[in-house]
Protein backbone atom coordinates (compact mmCIF):
# COMPACT_ATOMS: atom_id res chain seq x y z
CA UNK A 1 0.00 0.00 0.00
CA UNK A 2 1.31 3.38 -1.22
CA UNK A 3 1.50 6.78 1.01
CA UNK A 4 -1.64 7.90 -0.41
CA UNK A 5 -3.77 4.78 0.09
CA UNK A 6 -2.43 4.42 3.32
CA UNK A 7 -3.09 7.86 4.50
CA UNK A 8 -6.77 7.33 3.13
CA UNK A 9 -6.92 3.95 4.98
CA UNK A 10 -6.05 5.51 8.42
CA UNK A 11 -8.78 8.56 8.00
CA UNK A 12 -11.36 6.15 7.17
CA UNK A 13 -10.58 4.27 10.15
CA UNK A 14 -10.75 7.50 12.05
CA UNK A 15 -13.98 8.59 10.78
CA UNK A 16 -15.18 4.79 11.56
CA UNK A 17 -14.13 4.96 14.96
CA UNK A 18 -14.46 8.40 16.24
CA UNK A 19 -17.66 9.27 14.89
CA UNK A 20 -19.67 6.22 14.06
CA UNK A 21 -22.31 5.25 16.81
CA UNK A 22 -19.93 3.40 19.81
CA UNK A 23 -19.15 0.31 19.02
CA UNK A 24 -20.61 0.08 15.61
CA UNK A 25 -18.90 -2.24 13.08
CA UNK A 26 -19.37 -2.08 8.86
CA UNK A 27 -22.07 -5.06 9.21
CA UNK A 28 -24.27 -2.73 11.03
CA UNK A 29 -26.05 0.40 9.57
CA UNK A 30 -26.70 2.50 12.48
CA UNK A 31 -28.08 5.86 11.13
CA UNK A 32 -28.45 7.86 8.24
CA UNK A 33 -26.28 6.38 5.81
CA UNK A 34 -24.65 4.41 6.76
CA UNK A 35 -21.61 3.23 9.88
CA UNK A 36 -19.47 6.24 8.40
CA UNK A 37 -22.67 8.62 7.51
CA UNK A 38 -21.38 8.22 3.93
CA UNK A 39 -23.45 5.82 2.27
CA UNK A 40 -20.68 3.36 1.72
CA UNK A 41 -20.60 -0.94 3.02
CA UNK A 42 -17.74 -2.59 3.48
CA UNK A 43 -19.08 -5.76 2.58
CA UNK A 44 -19.00 -8.35 -0.39
CA UNK A 45 -21.48 -10.85 -1.76
CA UNK A 46 -24.49 -8.61 -1.63
CA UNK A 47 -27.49 -9.00 -3.98
CA UNK A 48 -27.46 -7.73 -7.89
CA UNK A 49 -30.54 -9.22 -9.05
CA UNK A 50 -34.25 -9.58 -7.44
CA UNK A 51 -37.67 -7.84 -8.22
CA UNK A 52 -40.91 -8.35 -6.13
CA UNK A 53 -41.14 -11.63 -6.51
CA UNK A 54 -37.41 -13.17 -6.87
CA UNK A 55 -34.43 -13.08 -4.27
CA UNK A 56 -36.88 -11.48 -1.34
CA UNK A 57 -35.48 -12.86 2.41
CA UNK A 58 -39.03 -11.15 3.59
CA UNK A 59 -41.43 -8.38 3.18
CA UNK A 60 -43.08 -6.86 6.04
CA UNK A 61 -46.22 -4.55 5.77
CA UNK A 62 -45.60 -0.91 7.48
CA UNK A 63 -48.16 0.75 9.41
CA UNK A 64 -48.11 4.47 7.73
CA UNK A 65 -45.88 6.48 5.36
CA UNK A 66 -42.33 7.90 6.18
CA UNK A 67 -38.97 8.80 4.29
CA UNK A 68 -36.66 7.52 7.03
CA UNK A 69 -34.44 4.82 6.27
CA UNK A 70 -34.55 2.09 8.47
CA UNK A 71 -31.40 1.24 10.68
CA UNK A 72 -29.72 -2.09 11.92
CA UNK A 73 -28.04 -3.08 15.01
CA UNK A 74 -27.43 -6.77 15.18
CA UNK A 75 -30.58 -8.91 14.73
CA UNK A 76 -32.78 -6.23 14.80
CA UNK A 77 -34.02 -3.20 12.38
CA UNK A 78 -35.45 -0.03 13.68
CA UNK A 79 -37.81 1.83 11.25
CA UNK A 80 -40.23 4.92 11.70
CA UNK A 81 -43.59 5.81 10.34
CA UNK A 82 -46.39 8.12 10.55
CA UNK A 83 -50.19 6.94 10.97
CA UNK A 84 -52.36 9.90 9.61
CA UNK A 85 -51.99 12.39 6.59
CA UNK A 86 -51.07 14.94 8.48
CA UNK A 87 -51.42 18.70 6.75
CA UNK A 88 -49.92 19.52 3.14
CA UNK A 89 -48.31 22.74 2.19
CA UNK A 90 -50.40 23.50 -0.95
CA UNK A 91 -47.86 24.80 -2.98
CA UNK A 92 -46.29 21.75 -2.76
CA UNK A 93 -49.44 19.82 -3.78
CA UNK A 94 -50.19 22.23 -6.83
CA UNK A 95 -49.32 20.38 -9.39
CA UNK A 96 -49.13 16.87 -7.98
CA UNK A 97 -53.21 15.89 -8.63
CA UNK A 98 -55.09 15.03 -5.45
CA UNK A 99 -53.56 14.73 -2.77
CA UNK A 100 -54.45 13.58 0.74
CA UNK A 101 -54.39 16.48 3.70
CA UNK A 102 -56.27 17.05 7.18
CA UNK A 103 -55.72 17.76 10.23
CA UNK A 104 -56.70 14.79 11.92
CA UNK A 105 -54.62 12.21 14.44
CA UNK A 106 -51.25 11.91 13.38
CA UNK A 107 -49.70 8.82 15.19
CA UNK A 108 -46.07 8.51 14.80
CA UNK A 109 -44.50 4.69 15.07
CA UNK A 110 -40.95 3.08 15.87
CA UNK A 111 -40.87 -0.44 15.08
CA UNK A 112 -38.53 -3.02 16.08
CA UNK A 113 -38.19 -6.12 13.54
CA UNK A 114 -35.35 -9.00 13.57
CA UNK A 115 -32.96 -8.61 10.93
CA UNK A 116 -33.04 -12.59 10.06
CA UNK A 117 -36.88 -13.46 9.16
CA UNK A 118 -38.64 -10.10 9.86
CA UNK A 119 -40.60 -10.49 12.67
CA UNK A 120 -41.98 -7.73 14.73
CA UNK A 121 -40.46 -7.28 17.87
CA UNK A 122 -42.10 -4.52 19.39
CA UNK A 123 -43.31 -1.20 18.67
CA UNK A 124 -44.12 2.06 20.39
CA UNK A 125 -46.93 4.46 18.88
CA UNK A 126 -47.13 8.31 19.93
CA UNK A 127 -50.09 10.53 19.33
CA UNK A 128 -48.16 13.98 17.05
CA UNK A 129 -48.31 17.09 19.11
CA UNK A 130 -50.92 20.27 17.57
CA UNK A 131 -50.92 21.94 16.25
CA UNK A 132 -49.01 19.30 13.34
CA UNK A 133 -46.40 21.81 11.19
CA UNK A 134 -47.44 21.56 7.17
CA UNK A 135 -45.07 19.21 4.89
CA UNK A 136 -44.22 19.18 1.66
CA UNK A 137 -46.52 16.36 -0.51
CA UNK A 138 -43.31 14.21 -1.41
CA UNK A 139 -43.12 13.65 2.63
CA UNK A 140 -44.13 13.31 6.02
CA UNK A 141 -43.33 13.74 9.66
CA UNK A 142 -41.41 10.57 9.91
CA UNK A 143 -38.65 11.61 7.31
CA UNK A 144 -36.05 11.90 10.02
CA UNK A 145 -33.85 8.38 10.00
CA UNK A 146 -33.40 7.17 13.63
CA UNK A 147 -29.95 6.57 15.05
CA UNK A 148 -28.58 4.25 17.64
CA UNK A 149 -25.50 4.09 20.01
CA UNK A 150 -25.85 0.18 20.26
CA UNK A 151 -27.64 1.30 24.01
CA UNK A 152 -30.53 3.04 22.58
CA UNK A 153 -32.45 3.82 19.39
CA UNK A 154 -33.31 7.45 18.97
CA UNK A 155 -36.69 8.12 16.92
CA UNK A 156 -37.04 12.12 15.92
CA UNK A 157 -40.41 13.27 14.47
CA UNK A 158 -41.59 16.75 12.56
CA UNK A 159 -43.02 17.92 15.45
CA UNK A 160 -39.55 17.85 17.75
CA UNK A 161 -41.05 14.76 19.52
CA UNK A 162 -37.99 12.79 20.28
CA UNK A 163 -37.77 9.23 21.75
CA UNK A 164 -35.30 7.19 23.39
CA UNK A 165 -35.86 3.51 23.83
CA UNK A 166 -33.09 0.65 25.33
CA UNK A 167 -32.64 -2.06 22.51
CA UNK A 168 -35.03 -4.44 23.85
CA UNK A 169 -38.42 -1.84 23.83
CA UNK A 170 -38.13 0.21 26.86
CA UNK A 171 -38.45 3.93 26.84
CA UNK A 172 -35.11 5.71 28.64
CA UNK A 173 -36.26 9.15 28.14
CA UNK A 174 -38.27 11.52 25.90
CA UNK A 175 -38.30 15.05 24.83
CA UNK A 176 -40.49 17.48 23.20
CA UNK A 177 -38.22 20.45 21.47
CA UNK A 178 -41.07 21.89 19.37
CA UNK A 179 -42.46 22.97 22.47
CA UNK A 180 -39.63 23.61 24.80
CA UNK A 181 -37.69 25.43 22.52
CA UNK A 182 -39.25 26.78 19.23
CA UNK A 183 -42.17 25.41 17.22
CA UNK A 184 -41.18 23.17 13.98
CA UNK A 185 -42.17 25.11 11.51
CA UNK A 186 -40.21 25.21 8.37
CA UNK A 187 -41.31 25.43 4.42
CA UNK A 188 -42.10 21.78 3.43
CA UNK A 189 -41.13 20.33 6.64
CA UNK A 190 -38.78 19.18 9.37
CA UNK A 191 -36.05 16.81 7.32
CA UNK A 192 -32.80 16.99 9.38
CA UNK A 193 -31.92 12.85 11.31
CA UNK A 194 -30.43 13.10 14.44
CA UNK A 195 -26.22 12.63 14.96
CA UNK A 196 -24.35 10.47 17.99
CA UNK A 197 -21.61 11.89 18.92
CA UNK A 198 -19.45 10.22 21.55
CA UNK A 199 -22.04 10.85 24.75
CA UNK A 200 -24.45 13.29 22.89
CA UNK A 201 -26.94 13.03 20.77
CA UNK A 202 -26.79 16.04 17.98
CA UNK A 203 -29.62 17.73 16.21
CA UNK A 204 -30.12 20.81 13.62
CA UNK A 205 -32.69 22.72 14.38
CA UNK A 206 -33.14 25.35 11.61
CA UNK A 207 -36.79 26.65 11.46
CA UNK A 208 -38.68 29.41 10.80
CA UNK A 209 -39.36 30.66 14.48
CA UNK A 210 -35.42 30.01 15.32
CA UNK A 211 -32.34 28.08 14.02
CA UNK A 212 -30.03 26.05 16.49
CA UNK A 213 -28.00 23.42 17.07
CA UNK A 214 -28.36 21.22 20.27
CA UNK A 215 -26.67 18.48 22.16
CA UNK A 216 -27.91 16.19 24.28
CA UNK A 217 -26.50 13.55 26.99
CA UNK A 218 -27.28 10.17 24.93
CA UNK A 219 -28.29 8.71 28.43
CA UNK A 220 -30.23 11.52 30.04
CA UNK A 221 -31.80 13.75 27.31
CA UNK A 222 -30.60 16.62 29.26
CA UNK A 223 -29.03 19.61 27.23
CA UNK A 224 -25.10 19.79 26.66
CA UNK A 225 -25.06 22.98 24.61
CA UNK A 226 -27.20 24.77 22.17
CA UNK A 227 -25.92 27.06 19.61
CA UNK A 228 -28.13 30.02 18.09
CA UNK A 229 -27.38 30.35 14.49
CA UNK A 230 -29.32 34.03 13.98
CA UNK A 231 -32.81 34.35 11.87
CA UNK A 232 -33.67 33.54 8.55
CA UNK A 233 -31.65 30.25 8.37
CA UNK A 234 -33.23 26.93 6.50
CA UNK A 235 -31.97 23.65 6.83
CA UNK A 236 -33.29 20.18 6.21
CA UNK A 237 -29.51 18.14 5.80
CA UNK A 238 -28.57 16.68 8.59
CA UNK A 239 -25.34 17.42 10.27
CA UNK A 240 -21.89 15.65 9.07
CA UNK A 241 -18.87 14.66 11.37
CA UNK A 242 -15.65 14.86 9.50
CA UNK A 243 -12.02 14.36 11.07
CA UNK A 244 -9.73 17.77 9.93
CA UNK A 245 -6.50 19.47 11.02
CA UNK A 246 -6.59 17.51 14.23
CA UNK A 247 -9.96 18.23 15.44
CA UNK A 248 -13.34 17.23 14.75
CA UNK A 249 -16.08 19.02 12.69
CA UNK A 250 -19.46 19.19 12.82
CA UNK A 251 -21.05 20.63 9.51
CA UNK A 252 -24.49 22.19 8.36
CA UNK A 253 -25.08 22.95 4.42
CA UNK A 254 -27.82 25.56 5.34
CA UNK A 255 -29.48 27.95 3.06
CA UNK A 256 -26.48 30.97 3.23
CA UNK A 257 -23.43 28.65 3.68
CA UNK A 258 -21.66 25.80 4.65
CA UNK A 259 -20.97 25.78 8.49
CA UNK A 260 -18.06 23.96 10.87
CA UNK A 261 -18.96 23.64 14.55
CA UNK A 262 -16.59 21.76 17.10
CA UNK A 263 -18.98 19.58 18.07
CA UNK A 264 -17.83 19.25 21.72
CA UNK A 265 -18.76 23.02 22.55
CA UNK A 266 -21.11 24.46 19.79
CA UNK A 267 -18.45 26.69 18.66
CA UNK A 268 -18.52 28.54 15.32
CA UNK A 269 -15.20 27.42 13.52
CA UNK A 270 -15.50 28.53 10.20
CA UNK A 271 -18.53 28.80 7.30
CA UNK A 272 -18.02 29.09 3.33
CA UNK A 273 -20.65 31.40 1.61
CA UNK A 274 -23.17 30.71 -0.93
CA UNK A 275 -26.93 30.90 -1.11
CA UNK A 276 -29.04 28.18 -1.60
CA UNK A 277 -32.93 28.26 -1.37
CA UNK A 278 -33.45 24.52 -0.14
CA UNK A 279 -30.58 22.67 1.07
CA UNK A 280 -31.10 18.93 1.34
CA UNK A 281 -28.22 16.73 0.85
CA UNK A 282 -25.78 15.89 3.50
CA UNK A 283 -22.42 16.24 2.87
CA UNK A 284 -19.57 13.90 2.77
CA UNK A 285 -15.56 13.83 2.58
CA UNK A 286 -12.44 12.09 1.76
CA UNK A 287 -8.47 13.13 2.84
CA UNK A 288 -9.54 15.84 4.58
CA UNK A 289 -11.56 17.11 1.28
CA UNK A 290 -15.42 18.04 2.48
CA UNK A 291 -17.54 17.41 -1.31
CA UNK A 292 -20.93 19.55 -0.32
CA UNK A 293 -24.42 19.98 -3.06
CA UNK A 294 -26.27 22.95 -2.38
CA UNK A 295 -29.10 21.57 -4.29
CA UNK A 296 -32.53 23.22 -5.39
CA UNK A 297 -33.25 23.17 -9.24
CA UNK A 298 -29.80 21.67 -10.21
CA UNK A 299 -27.59 23.60 -8.09
CA UNK A 300 -23.64 24.03 -7.43
CA UNK A 301 -21.77 21.40 -6.13
CA UNK A 302 -18.23 22.16 -4.76
CA UNK A 303 -15.06 20.84 -2.52
CA UNK A 304 -13.79 22.39 0.05
CA UNK A 305 -11.25 21.74 2.14
CA UNK A 306 -11.53 21.38 5.55
CA UNK A 307 -9.87 22.52 8.90
CA UNK A 308 -10.41 26.86 7.84
CA UNK A 309 -10.75 29.47 10.37
CA UNK A 310 -13.44 32.19 9.74
CA UNK A 311 -14.49 33.01 6.61
CA UNK A 312 -13.14 30.63 3.78
CA UNK A 313 -14.76 31.37 1.13
CA UNK A 314 -12.18 32.56 -0.68
CA UNK A 315 -9.33 30.28 0.19
CA UNK A 316 -10.48 26.74 1.19
CA UNK A 317 -12.85 26.03 -2.33
CA UNK A 318 -10.72 23.97 -4.18
CA UNK A 319 -13.57 23.97 -7.22
CA UNK A 320 -17.32 24.73 -7.75
CA UNK A 321 -19.05 23.30 -9.99
CA UNK A 322 -22.62 26.06 -11.15
CA UNK A 323 -25.08 23.59 -11.91
CA UNK A 324 -26.44 20.64 -11.69
CA UNK A 325 -26.09 18.83 -8.45
CA UNK A 326 -29.53 17.47 -6.90
CA UNK A 327 -32.21 18.46 -5.21
CA UNK A 328 -32.74 15.63 -3.08
CA UNK A 329 -30.12 13.13 -3.12
CA UNK A 330 -26.98 13.53 -1.58
CA UNK A 331 -23.48 12.41 -2.93
CA UNK A 332 -21.25 9.85 -2.69
CA UNK A 333 -17.75 9.12 -2.89
CA UNK A 334 -17.30 5.80 -3.14
CA UNK A 335 -13.82 3.85 -4.68
CA UNK A 336 -12.03 7.51 -5.35
CA UNK A 337 -15.09 8.77 -7.25
CA UNK A 338 -18.12 10.94 -6.87
CA UNK A 339 -21.46 10.24 -7.61
CA UNK A 340 -24.47 11.87 -7.85
CA UNK A 341 -28.67 11.09 -8.88
CA UNK A 342 -30.73 14.08 -9.72
CA UNK A 343 -34.48 14.26 -9.50
CA UNK A 344 -34.70 14.40 -13.18
CA UNK A 345 -33.32 10.53 -13.51
CA UNK A 346 -29.63 11.98 -14.37
CA UNK A 347 -26.71 10.22 -12.95
CA UNK A 348 -23.45 11.63 -12.85
CA UNK A 349 -19.60 10.30 -11.97
CA UNK A 350 -17.25 12.91 -10.98
CA UNK A 351 -13.18 13.62 -10.64
CA UNK A 352 -13.38 14.51 -6.85
CA UNK A 353 -10.09 16.40 -7.35
CA UNK A 354 -11.67 18.86 -9.96
CA UNK A 355 -14.84 18.50 -10.39
CA UNK A 356 -15.13 17.58 -13.88
CA UNK A 357 -17.82 14.94 -15.12
CA UNK A 358 -16.47 11.89 -16.32
CA UNK A 359 -19.61 10.33 -17.42
CA UNK A 360 -23.64 11.20 -17.31
CA UNK A 361 -26.15 8.51 -17.84
CA UNK A 362 -29.82 9.49 -18.17
CA UNK A 363 -30.53 6.04 -16.11
CA UNK A 364 -34.38 7.13 -15.77
CA UNK A 365 -36.52 7.70 -13.09
CA UNK A 366 -36.42 10.23 -10.62
CA UNK A 367 -34.42 9.68 -7.36
CA UNK A 368 -34.80 11.10 -3.73
CA UNK A 369 -32.76 8.05 -2.40
CA UNK A 370 -29.42 8.45 -1.86
CA UNK A 371 -26.82 6.15 -3.88
CA UNK A 372 -25.02 2.95 -1.61
CA UNK A 373 -21.34 1.96 -2.32
CA UNK A 374 -20.95 -1.42 -1.91
CA UNK A 375 -19.06 -4.38 -3.16
CA UNK A 376 -17.71 -2.15 -6.37
CA UNK A 377 -20.90 -1.15 -7.02
CA UNK A 378 -23.17 1.70 -6.97
CA UNK A 379 -26.91 1.06 -5.98
CA UNK A 380 -29.50 3.48 -7.20
CA UNK A 381 -32.85 3.38 -5.94
CA UNK A 382 -35.21 5.42 -7.77
CA UNK A 383 -39.15 6.42 -6.81
CA UNK A 384 -40.43 3.75 -8.84
CA UNK A 385 -38.93 1.25 -6.75
CA UNK A 386 -36.14 0.37 -9.04
CA UNK A 387 -32.61 0.03 -7.79
CA UNK A 388 -30.45 0.46 -10.81
CA UNK A 389 -26.96 -1.16 -10.16
CA UNK A 390 -23.60 0.42 -11.82
CA UNK A 391 -20.26 -0.82 -11.72
CA UNK A 392 -18.26 2.07 -9.96
CA UNK A 393 -15.65 3.55 -12.57
CA UNK A 394 -15.12 6.14 -15.12
CA UNK A 395 -17.30 4.46 -17.54
CA UNK A 396 -21.33 3.44 -16.90
CA UNK A 397 -22.01 0.11 -16.63
CA UNK A 398 -24.83 -0.96 -15.60
CA UNK A 399 -25.39 -4.29 -14.45
CA UNK A 400 -28.88 -4.82 -13.31
CA UNK A 401 -32.45 -2.91 -12.84
CA UNK A 402 -34.26 -4.41 -10.05
CA UNK A 403 -37.80 -3.59 -9.85
CA UNK A 404 -40.06 -3.52 -6.78
CA UNK A 405 -42.65 -1.30 -8.26
CA UNK A 406 -43.64 0.34 -5.08
CA UNK A 407 -42.97 4.12 -4.30
CA UNK A 408 -39.63 4.14 -2.83
CA UNK A 409 -38.13 7.71 -1.78
CA UNK A 410 -36.09 6.34 1.09
CA UNK A 411 -32.43 5.60 0.83
CA UNK A 412 -31.39 1.77 0.98
CA UNK A 413 -29.31 0.35 3.72
CA UNK A 414 -27.42 -2.56 3.91
CA UNK A 415 -26.40 -5.25 6.72
CA UNK A 416 -25.00 -8.61 6.83
CA UNK A 417 -25.06 -9.92 3.31
CA UNK A 418 -28.63 -7.80 2.76
CA UNK A 419 -29.83 -4.82 1.33
CA UNK A 420 -32.84 -3.38 3.01
CA UNK A 421 -35.47 -1.14 1.16
CA UNK A 422 -38.76 1.04 3.12
CA UNK A 423 -41.22 1.39 0.01
CA UNK A 424 -44.04 3.97 1.18
CA UNK A 425 -46.13 0.46 2.42
CA UNK A 426 -43.83 -2.33 2.86
CA UNK A 427 -40.12 -2.86 4.41
CA UNK A 428 -37.97 -5.36 2.35
CA UNK A 429 -34.80 -7.47 2.93
CA UNK A 430 -33.16 -8.51 -0.64
CA UNK A 431 -31.09 -11.54 -0.55
CA UNK A 432 -30.98 -15.29 0.26
CA UNK A 433 -33.94 -16.27 2.42
CA UNK A 434 -32.75 -18.49 5.16
CA UNK A 435 -33.66 -22.31 5.12
CA UNK A 436 -37.26 -22.95 7.23
CA UNK A 437 -37.70 -19.02 6.92
CA UNK A 438 -41.77 -18.30 6.79
CA UNK A 439 -43.72 -15.33 6.43
CA UNK A 440 -42.86 -12.65 8.72
CA UNK A 441 -45.02 -12.45 11.87
CA UNK A 442 -45.44 -11.60 15.37
CA UNK A 443 -42.75 -13.31 17.50
CA UNK A 444 -44.49 -14.40 20.89
CA UNK A 445 -44.17 -12.52 23.56
CA UNK A 446 -44.10 -9.13 21.60
CA UNK A 447 -45.42 -5.96 22.90
CA UNK A 448 -47.20 -2.81 21.51
CA UNK A 449 -47.49 0.32 23.80
CA UNK A 450 -48.33 3.94 23.14
CA UNK A 451 -46.95 6.71 25.18
CA UNK A 452 -45.35 5.36 28.23
CA UNK A 453 -43.10 7.28 31.75
CA UNK A 454 -39.18 6.37 31.33
CA UNK A 455 -37.67 3.11 33.11
CA UNK A 456 -37.04 4.04 36.73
Amino acid sequence: MNRVGFKAFLSALALLLLFSPRGAFPQNWPQWRGPEANGVSRETGLPVRWSASENIAWKVKLPGRGMSTPIIWGNRIFVTSQIGYGIVEERSARHEGPVRSDDGPVIFVLQCFGREQGELLWEHRIPAEKPLPPVHTFHNLSTPSPVTDGECVYAWFGTGQLIAFTLDGRLAWKRSLGREYSPFRLLWGHGSSPVVYKDSLILLCDHDPAAYLLALDRRTGKEVWKADRGKGLRSYSTPFLVAAGGRHELIVNSNPRIDAYDPETGKLLWHADGDCKVPIPMPVSADGILYASRGYNSGPYMGIRSGGSGDVSQTHVLWRVPTGAPYVSSLLYYQELLYMATEVGIVRCVDPKTGETLWTQRIGGNFSASPVGADGKVYLLNEDGETVVVEAGRKCVVLARNALNELCRASPAVAQGRIFIRSDENLYAIGARLAGTRAARSAPGIFRHRDAEPQR
